[in-house]
């Protein structure tokens, strides 16, 4: 009986080791408004490749977040990677039609994308 005993209360630290060890990995792991905030400090410090990786974390995160994407979209405009960008553009004005700033930005964007797509000929890759 005691050997039983034993036995269950060793299964049942391992498995509480088990569950703290799980919670104090998501403890660990910044809050999406955190990533949000950071992200927007390394894009106003000009450390786009930084702000992108924040966003698309947010992104992965919560993919409905149509402010995530469009901060997603204007990191990667700012690297470069225009297709990219365009696609999160649509995607956060497809989300959430009715945020103006958003709409702004998809608006200015898709203009300056189509006349650059008509001037390159083509889709330029992305980094």
């Amino acid at each position: 009986m005691a050997r039983g005993l034993t036995t269950w209360l060793r299964i049942a630290f391992v498995a509480t080791l088990a569950a703290t060890a799980a919670c104090a990995s998501r403890a660990s792991e910044p809050s999406v408004s955190r990533e949000m905030r950071f992200g927007a400090r390394m894009g106003r410090l000009g450390y786009w490749r930084e702000a992108r990786f924040r966003f698309a974390r947010v992104v992965a995160r919560d993919p409905n977040n149509a402010r995530a994407h469009n901060n997603l979209a204007v990191a990667l405009e700012a690297d470069g990677d225009f297709s990219g960008a365009f696609d999160e553009y649509k995607k956060a004005v497809t989300l959430d039609a009715a945020d103006k700033s958003i709409h702004q930005n998809y608006t200015r964007f898709a203009e300056f994308y189509t006349a650059y797509t008509k001037k390159v000929g083509k889709v330029s890759p992305a980094r």
